[in-house]
């Protein structure tokens, strides 16, 4: 099979299209035909192998050169094959999935518990991929670390980002009063996404704005919460998905501040989030937002243009040029 290999860090050159065997299923697991994957921001850390100091934490990192050959945490695609023991699954099903890695490959095997599920029946293989990782990161930040209800004044810093456009929609589907921090190409999106206002950061910075928000969520580390404090309610949440200082020592008065893991939940508790996904797709109540698709073989030009920092939504990798 075809797969994307990488064996030493460096700019996304260093990512190779090769021939590697393809997996075989073992009795508990299910061999995954990939349609779709996506390029996200933290692929390019993993490239890299930067900052340094991440390769002692990262378990797909090692100091002088990674651990793991293949990348990519998100997909979709159609059961080819099943182990004897699997019952959840059967040949031709169509599923979505966060692997922890190995998704830049036409094949993948995964345990028929791990966090996959069938597709959502309405959407394309590309919008299933893609809302994955987006979707199990801003929902247990806003759900568990925001506490958000209906009527708060919630604040997505990046919101045309991949997590920031899939938090928008979520806040506004917990009724939250939603504002949307962008770039003026983007306002008319964010607006689609159910804002009920959008700030340009190119005019107005949000922290000198006057107004006040229970939840700011930071999904593009451009704000810290010490910017941040002064337009939080007296009891509101600074939301972080980067482990700046500022989230680290969390407290100013009864304002708080939280950085989570979210990869690093229980299983269960991801595996129900994503059905929850899936749920809210088949319902219309989400919907991803595709930048660019790039087949398997550009993929270094499309971390190149991830690169760049300016993608709304994701970046598609398309393994298999037709759902059909």
């Amino acid at each position: 099979m075809r797969a994307i290999v990488y064996t030493r860090y460096g700019s996304p050159d260093v990512l190779q299209l090769q021939d590697v065997p393809r997996p075989a299923p073992a009795d508990s697991e299910v061999l995954i035909r990939i349609h779709a994957t996506t390029v996200t921001t933290a692929n390019l850390a993993n490239i890299s192998g930067k900052p340094i100091i991440a390769r002692i934490f990262s378990p797909n990192l090692g100091l002088t050169r990674p651990k793991v050959a293949i990348l990519g945490v998100e997909l979709a695609g159609v059961i080819a094959a099943a182990g004897e023991r699997v019952t959840r699954f059967r040949m031709g099903d169509q599923v979505f999935a966060e692997p922890e890695t190995g998704a830049f490959a036409e094949y993948i095997c995964m345990p028929e518990d791990g966090l996959l599920a069938l597709k959502p029946a309405n959407v394309s293989f590309d919008e299933a991929a893609a809302a994955c990782d987006s979707f199990l990161t801003a929902m247990p930040f806003l759900r568990d670390g925001g506490q958000i209800q209906s009527k708060h004044r919630v604040l997505i810093n990046g919101a045309s980002a991949s997590i920031g456009s899939m938090a928008v929609q979520i806040a506004e589907h917990f009724g939250a009063e939603v504002t949307g921090v962008c770039s003026t190409a983007n306002l008319e999106l964010v607006k689609s996404l159910g804002a009920d206002h959008v700030i340009d950061y190119t005019q107005e910075d949000f922290t000198r704005s006057g107004e006040s928000y229970d939840i700011i969520f930071d999904v593009v580390a451009k704000s810290s919460f010490s910017r941040c404090r002064k337009v939080l309610a007296e009891d509101g949440i600074y939301l972080s998905t980067f482990p700046t200082l500022g989230v680290l020592l969390p407290r100013f008065g009864r304002r708080r501040a939280k950085f989570m893991a979210t990869g690093l939940r229980p299983p269960a508790d991801r595996l129900k989030d994503l059905l929850y996904l899936k749920e809210l797709m088949e319902r219309g109540r989400l919907r991803t937002v595709i930048d660019r698709r790039y087949p398997l073989e550009e993929i270094a030009e499309a971390h190149r243009y991830v690169a760049k920092g300016h993608k709304k939504g994701n970046v598609v990798i398309t393994v298999v040029p037709s759902e059909a």
